[in-house]
């Protein structure tokens, strides 16, 4: 395993364990402040779905700024979806470094993550593909793309749940 490839999967390990221990705002420093976050949905040909802007996606924001509104709703309970907040367990496996320019590089890499919530046990796994920005010592995520493979789910889908 090369030192990038070992900085990396401890970064994408760092995320996981933030979201896993509600750790929001070291959860959102991770983040720049230009970042894609996006989780697009499948259409009717089973296909997903390839302009936010234009089609129907499980998630979408074009900042940090609606990052930073979905942790502020998280935290001050004004979210249906997520009070009593849920207990996780995010697994991350498959890390592929696919590309490097300057200073930024493709990553994709597969999610499972366990949920429970109102003694009820969920599970939602798929593959992400980010783009990461060498920012000093490490990293920040400028892209982030979850394709969730179990999109038939009985909740709305949040941040933590990927």
């Amino acid at each position: 395993m090369s030192h990038a490839h070992a900085s990396i999967t401890a970064f994408l390990y760092r995320e996981a364990r933030l979201l896993d221990d509600r750790q929001w705002d070291e959860w959102l420093e991770l983040y720049a402040t230009d970042v894609v976050y996006w989780m697009p949905s499948w259409d009717d040909d089973d296909q997903i779905t390839e302009d936010p802007h234009s089609q129907i996606s499980l998630i979408y924001y074009g900042n940090r700024d609606g990052l930073e509104d979905r942790v502020f709703r998280i935290k001050t309970e004004r979210s249906g979806a997520s009070t009593p907040e849920p207990r996780t367990s995010h697994n991350i496996s498959n890390v592929e470094i696919l590309a490097e320019r300057g200073d930024e590089v493709d990553v994709r890499y597969n999610f499972l993550t366990l949920n429970h919530r109102y003694k009820v046990d969920d599970q939602f796994f798929g593959t992400c593909f980010v783009t990461l920005r060498r920012e000093g010592e490490g990293y920040l995520i400028g892209n982030k793309k979850i394709v969730l493979k179990n999109d038939y789910i009985r909740q709305v889908i949040d941040v933590y749940h990927v």
